[in-house]
This record gives structure tokens, sequence and C-alpha cells, in this order.
């Protein structure tokens, strides 16, 4: 990916296609960090949030992707150039950790949605994949929690079909916070790490969007296994 490709398609969604579709209000940018590494964790709604997420912040961002979207013709090869890279769902992705990992020494925004799938008309949140809390521990850097709501009525392709209607979108910056750095990164500190930036992203959002991370903060189930939580 070269910076001009990424700011070309993310100027070309910002003023030519999400105002056709959407009206995106934005709270809080002022808690976001302009400079170094970062890690910006989001609910993930629908298959617009990227768009939305991409042209409100006023950083490089970098994506982890679920690798099936890599698998469609054309997709896949303008996913690889606006600087994407795929993660392979349901197993430990050692690649998808690597890329993380040199997105960040590079001091780019890596933007991850954690809960690994979108939530669709549902809106609320569902339990997180906890490579997101890994990253973070392994890399000791800031995280900002992000929080989109109105997003899970642009369902597609039926949005296309509705030109004339805007959607209210609102997006949500957090203040960026650090995961309190336990004795040992093992499967229970990075549970308890996915815990609490959930909750962060549960915070900004209203009520019925909490899901998962409402009022009983998550006692249901169990804990899923370690791995990248790919966006998608």
């Amino acid at each position: 990916m070269t910076p001009f490709v990424y700011w070309l398609v993310t100027n070309v969604v910002h003023y030519m296609v999400l105002p056709v579709y959407g009206k995106v209000r934005v709270t809080g940018l002022e808690n976001l960090p302009r400079r170094g590494p970062l890690i910006i964790v989001s609910n993930h709604l629908n298959d617009a949030d990227p768009g939305v997420v991409a042209t409100r912040i006023p950083r490089r961002l970098v994506f982890m992707t679920k690798v099936e979207l890599f698998r469609v013709p054309v997709l896949g090869q303008l996913l690889r150039l606006y600087g994407a890279f795929p993660v392979r769902r349901g197993e430990a992705d050692l690649s998808a950790l690597r890329r993380s990992n040199e997105a960040l020494r590079d001091g780019l925004a890596l933007v991850l949605f954690p809960e690994g799938t979108r939530s669709s008309r549902e809106a609320r949140l569902g339990q997180a994949w906890p490579g997101a809390a890994l990253i973070a521990l392994r890399n000791r850097v800031p995280i900002v929690p992000v929080a989109i709501t109105g997003s899970q009525h642009m369902g597609m392709p039926g949005m296309f079909l509705r030109v004339f209607r805007r959607y209210e979108i609102t997006l949500r910056v957090g203040e960026p916070f650090f995961l309190p750095m336990p004795p040992r990164i093992n499967s229970e500190s990075v549970e308890a790490g996915t815990r609490v930036l959930m909750e962060k992203v549960a915070a900004l959002l209203p009520e019925e969007y909490r899901g998962y991370y409402g009022d009983k903060q998550g006692d249901e189930g169990g804990a899923r296994a370690a791995q990248p939580a790919p966006n998608g």
C-alpha cells in the first residue's frame, strides 16, 4: 500500500459514496492521539463500518480483514492496495499477528472489530475474540474504543437501491487507555483484557446495543480461544 492509494480511496468514499447513503456525526474526536502506534477497537454492525471509520478518523489506518474477502475477484486486490491484510478465522493465525505487530511498529493505527463478524440489524454486541487484547498486551500500545450506531440499517445490496434515503450514523470516539499489564500473558489474562476493552466500547453505546457486554457483563458463555479477531 502507498499513502496515495489509501487517501485516494478514503476521500472517494468520504465525499462521493457515503454522503449518498448516510449522514455521519462524530463525537469525541479530540480523544484520538494523532501520532504513534494505536489500536482502535469498535463494535461491528455492517459492511459499511470500515468505510465509516476510515473516513472519519484522520489517521492512516490498517484493517485486519477476514481472509474470505481476499478471495473475491477484484475486491481482494483492492483490499491489498488499501493496506488491509487477511486473517483466518477459527485458528491462531500467526501471520495476521505478525502483520499487526509490524503495523504498530511502523507507528500506524490498527483497526480491529473484536466480535469478528457483523451483528447486522440486531445491533447488539456479541462475544469478542481475544485477539485484540493479545495484540495490545504484546505491543503495549494505547487502545481507543469506538462505538458505531445506525449503520445496521445500511444493509447491502439493498442500500444501493435506496439512494434517496440517508441513514443517520453516529461514531463515538472514547478516551485512550492501556490494558493492565499482567504478570504473564496467558489465556486468563487475555480473556480479562478482552472484557476490559469490550466494556469500554459498550460504555459508549446505548444500552440496547450492549448485548453480551450489558448488565451481565458477559457472564454467560465461555471464553473463545486466543486468536485474532477478523473484520467482516
